[in-house]
């Protein structure tokens, strides 16, 4: 074979690569949209009026018998949303790794996400059992197709451009979220033109983040490919077969054998605990201990949007200067500050809350994005779906002890800002745990290249 036949077989194939991460980055555009609209912006403060609406006269509800104050329903529901998550996402990483067919069950988790999103519409009245049991499908959804998504990217992208490829997917995420919350601010603050009542265009707004989703999945699911890693099949077969929570176990079992890899998940689930915390329940805080409205709310969570695109992006090129690890650990200083000088924001004072928001946009993405290329160096080759299934348990919106954590406090003191400052803890812990990790020696035990700055 000729040298120049060489070359041109190393351009299609670099353009091919080029072609599916811009393929990938589209997903995020897709679901990003209902992290922010449904999960940030609408569905807690909405939720937490429907089950007020539904409370006896001591202020709960009574799901299933068991006695709720209305305040923490929503974030009871976020978190039982991590049990089912840990009984389908080790199952389907599993099977996604033995088959090498990621595609057709990363399209029935988003469509199935999508399709619980868009029937958010007919949560009216006292329906609060509905508004949970849509938000549990939701989120275990949400969560099945990003760590589906997520473990395509030590495929798509080598070892020296992971940094970069995953910061430029959460910025295309941050800016699907600014577009369309730019379209719920005018939709909500002018319903009355559009002939809705207030709750008919939350509704909408809801209804609208999963008809996105769906649309805008078409892209990545056309665009991406398959790859079969004939390593660890016959394991995998076997694995793929066990209980949700035996085959989690397995899982864990198997990272013991790269400790170091475990320890880094276990300082990303502590602090990432705290991160999608402050995202689930940002909105409850500002409407009901600081008393903004919801169109103070979107402006804030737009601000959030925009500044996490530049965010993302900006950190993403810190880290080519000081390295991965270093950035994040900046990151969650910033975190700390900023969560910590939340607990004493004025109520009824919106530019207290946008100086917040500001501050919250410029490290979400970042520390997200980082984390996320940072964790695909430690994956062994051959189980990235299988490793990201534990990774994915803490992201997006799906962890359980920090909404646990923030619904308890609620309940005992009555007071939201002791629960947002219960939650400094996560980061402070993170932070310790993450500084204590040698990634560099992690990722060759792997058994994966290591960047020469990380």
């Amino acid at each position: 074979m000729g040298t120049d036949t060489l070359r041109t077989d190393a351009a299609d194939g670099a353009a091919d690569l080029r072609r599916e991460q811009r393929g990938w980055y589209f997903y995020d555009w897709a679901c990003s949209v209902y992290s922010t609209s449904v999960l940030t912006v609408f569905l807690g403060p909405y939720l937490t009026s429907v089950a007020e609406s539904a409370a006896d006269a001591d202020g709960y509800v009574h799901p299933l018998g068991i006695p709720v104050r209305a305040g923490s329903f929503f974030a009871y529901s976020v978190s039982l949303s991590v049990i089912v998550a840990v009984l389908v996402m080790p199952l389907v990483g599993a099977a996604a790794d033995r088959s090498g067919r990621k595609k057709p069950l990363l399209a029935a988790a988003a469509y199935t996400g999508a399709a619980a999103t868009t029937c958010m519409f007919f949560l009216d009245g006292d329906r609060y059992l509905l508004g949970g049991l849509l938000l549990v499908v939701a989120n275990a959804a949400q969560s099945v197709a990003m760590m589906l998504y997520n473990s395509y990217l030590p495929q798509i992208a080598p070892p020296e451009e992971r940094d970069a490829v995953s910061s430029r997917g959460w910025a295309f995420g941050y800016a699907a979220g600014a577009l369309v919350l730019v379209a719920n601010l005018i939709l909500y603050t002018a319903h009355e033109s559009f002939g809705l009542s207030e709750s008919a265009a939350v509704r909408v707004c809801l209804a609208s983040a999963g008809l996105w989703w769906g649309a805008f999945a078409l892209i990545p699911l056309r665009r991406l490919r398959d790859r079969r890693t004939p390593a660890r099949v016959h394991e995998s077969a076997r694995k793929a077969t066990l209980p949700g929570f035996r085959q989690l176990a397995a899982t864990v079992r198997d990272m013991r054998r790269h400790p170091l890899t475990l320890a880094f998940l276990l300082a990303y689930l502590v602090y990432n605990d705290g991160i999608q915390t402050v995202i689930s329940q940002a909105s409850v805080y500002g409407s009901e201990e600081l008393g903004l409205g919801q169109s103070t709310l979107i402006v804030a969570v737009l601000l959030v949007q925009l500044l996490a695109v530049a965010g993302a992006l900006a950190l993403g090129r810190l880290a080519r200067t000081y390295g991965a690890k270093r950035t994040i650990l900046g990151s969650l200083v910033a975190w700390t500050v900023t969560l910590a000088a939340g607990y004493f924001l004025p109520a009824g004072e919106p530019v207290w809350f946008f100086v917040l928001a500001a501050g919250i946009g410029l490290v979400l993405g970042g520390s997200q994005a980082l984390s996320r290329s940072l964790f695909s160096h430690l994956v062994p080759p051959g189980k990235e779906a299988e490793y990201f299934s534990a990774y994915e348990l803490s992201d997006r919106g799906m962890s359980w002890l920090g909404p646990l954590l923030f619904g308890l406090t609620y309940q005992l003191t009555g007071s939201y800002r002791d629960a947002i400052i219960s939650l400094v803890a996560f980061f402070v812990l993170g932070f310790v745990l993450l500084a204590r990790v040698p990634v560099r020696r992690a990722i060759g035990d792997a058994g994966n290249p290591v960047p020469e700055r990380i």
